[in-house]
């Protein structure tokens, strides 16, 4: 069965944006794309403001209007849409379960807008099993762009995550542009006792050169995997969320995992994914993985 890539609408500049950015990522793949919108966005225990017809109506429009627009652009493109009676983020995260991708809009510097409002967001991100897309209704999502290179973030080279990896080279591949990895050794707590760094940095390449060999040896498999997609690698000394947020100022995509099967921190996505999704410009995967 083809998954397709799933678009929450809610009629917002920044979902319509991420219905465009989702379109063109869905061609490239050789994908169908669905546009989905829940109607009832409220919870069932709050006041509706305006009454159910007139909320149904405006979502039928708002998913006529985009698939119309959708079909214009990219004519070879299948689309369908779909209405759902339901809360937001129980629709999100079932519609995602049978999706290869979600994507939605995302807007302005550490503000989640149109389904992602207040909580939802959150429950999306941190519960989902599949990869979800932010996009941002700027000029970073434009089909100029999408030829920047893929940033991906990794946190430990020496146990790369698969899920995470894979999404990367494909979306390189799909896009036909290079792949840069992106890592932040870790410096043990006593990082501020100058003998304990000094042990580290007389060991054979020091700090930073064992981090690019873990990170050269992490990307070689994936490499021979996805030959025809170009890699190169950065390894910083400094904050992991500031090193790929200067790697992605340039990006087309940037790439972060998010750990599953972490109960102590509840609703928690990660500081690097959270970091990341509040300030990169660019579009943004989150992608779970153990």
């Amino acid at each position: 069965m083809i998954r397709p890539i799933t678009v929450g609408l809610d009629g917002s500049p920044e979902s319509l944006a991420a219905a465009d950015w989702a379109a063109r990522e869905a061609q490239r793949r050789d994908l169908p794309l669905h546009l989905v919108h829940a109607w009832i966005w409220q919870p069932h225990d709050v006041p509706v403001a305006q009454d159910l017809d007139t909320q149904k109506h405006w979502a039928q429009r708002v998913l006529r209007e985009a698939e119309e627009e959708l079909h214009g652009r990219h004519p070879e493109l299948t689309v369908s849409t779909e209405q759902i009676s339901e809360t937001a983020a129980e629709v999100l995260l079932g519609q995602a379960e049978e999706a290869e991708m979600l994507v939605l809009g995302s807007s302005g510097h550490g503000a989640i807008a149109g389904f992602l409002l207040g909580s939802v967001g959150q429950q999306v991100l941190a519960r989902v099993n599949s990869p979800v897309a932010m996009v941002r209704a700027n000029a970073r999502s434009a089909a100029k762009h999408d030829g920047g290179e893929i940033v991906v973030g990794l946190d430990d080279p020496g146990d790369p995550a698969a899920p995470l990896l894979e999404f990367a080279f494909d979306a390189a591949a799909a896009r036909r542009t290079a792949l840069r990895a992106v890592h932040a050794p870790s410096l043990p707590p006593l990082y501020g006792h100058g003998p304990v760094v000094g042990q580290l940095a007389g060991q054979e390449g020091g700090i930073t050169g064992q981090a690019e060999k873990a990170l050269s040896d992490a990307l070689k498999p994936w490499q021979e995997k996805y030959p025809q997609v170009p890699v190169a690698h950065t390894v910083d000394l400094a904050r992991p969320a500031g090193v790929v947020l200067q790697a992605a100022a340039q990006a087309g995509l940037v790439v972060v995992g998010r750990r599953v099967h972490r109960p102590a921190l509840g609703m928690r996505i990660g500081p690097v994914a959270h970091a990341v999704l509040h300030h990169a410009a660019a579009p943004v995967a989150v992608v779970p993985h153990d």
